[in-house]
């Protein structure tokens, strides 16, 4: 892999830690995925324009096709992404959904594109296996797992928020895998600037999440009141931190790109752990060391 598409896969890594982060304490539903739309439409705009100044014009029926399946794609991961966050702790949902997703793009982009794993890489990716199973509560999961009855009230809860945690998360890293490869294609083969593939994508978002939240517009109001602020953290770092993996994948295999992102997992492990209060930190941290690892067989 490039240095610079390294350096660019982990630059996004942080700032994608730092944004669902934001996301996580907002608490948001399907209003905080518009609001966040909005603000993205906004704040971007300048960015935008002057990048698709000349090139939106010539566009065809591939690239706002796809452009569009990008941005419905994006809506579900994030809708489904949230109420994971709601129902789980993050740091049971980011690592099953970040591991994954990725993982997922990798057997995809060798079956549909022709990519090609060497054998330091497939290392690469069971280690990164064996850290998301560790930063995702790991042993503890599995025994939370086990025991489906004769709990007492606050272990049945516990149980049940491990197992929606699961859920969501693995549900999240199918979204993933999905807008991963659509996103792929647009910027590998169509050749679509990586700005515009992630601006479009954000503003095709918006008629689809409005219609539900006018049917309750005082709630709507009252939750953009109380979330805007972390909205706004995530319209800011979330754009940013995917418009650079996207770069990266102009410059390297998607199968190796994907995977790579995961050393994402090393930031939640550390913040989910320490501003979360969420447990077994260093057993994550362990855990994001064996994905640290794997990324860097992926990186040679």
């Amino acid at each position: 892999m490039p240095t610079l598409a390294l350096a660019l896969v982990l630059a996004a890594a942080l700032l994608h830690a730092l944004w669902n982060l934001a996301a996580k304490r907002a608490g948001g539903d399907h209003r905080f995925v518009l609001l966040v739309a909005l603000m993205i439409g906004v704040l971007w705009a300048p960015v935008g324009l002057w990048a698709g100044w000349d090139a939106v014009p010539l566009w065809g029926w591939q690239e706002w096709g796809i452009v569009l399946a990008s941005g419905l794609v994006h809506l579900a991961y994030f809708t489904v992404l949230l109420r994971g966050y709601r129902a789980s702790d993050l740091t049971v949902v980011y690592p099953l959904a970040r591991g994954t997703g990725p993982l997922l793009t990798a057997v995809l982009a060798v079956l549909l594109l022709g990519e090609s794993i060497a054998a330091h890489a497939v290392a690469g990716v069971l280690a990164v296996t064996l850290g998301v199973f560790l930063v995702a509560g790991g042993p503890r999961m599995l025994r939370a797992l086990r025991r489906g009855g004769g709990l007492g009230a606050e272990e049945a809860l516990a149980h049940r928020r491990v197992r929606l945690g699961i859920g969501y998360g693995f549900a999240t890293g199918v979204l993933i895998a999905g807008y991963t490869m659509i996103d792929g294609v647009a910027v590998k083969l169509l050749l679509i600037s990586p700005i515009l593939v992630d601006y479009f994508g954000n503003v095709m978002r918006i008629p689809f999440a409005l219609p539900a939240a006018l049917r309750d517009r005082a709630g709507t109001l009252a939750a953009w009141r109380a979330q805007w602020r972390w909205a706004l953290v995530v319209a800011l770092l979330s754009p940013a931190a995917y418009v650079m993996v996207l770069y990266a994948v102009r410059m390297a295999p998607l199968s190796l790109v994907a995977p790579a992102r995961e050393v994402s997992m090393l930031f939640a492990a550390v913040l989910g752990g320490r501003l979360l209060g969420e447990g077994d930190v260093m057993l994550r941290i362990a855990g994001a060391a064996c994905i640290a690892g794997g990324v860097a067989a992926l990186a040679i």
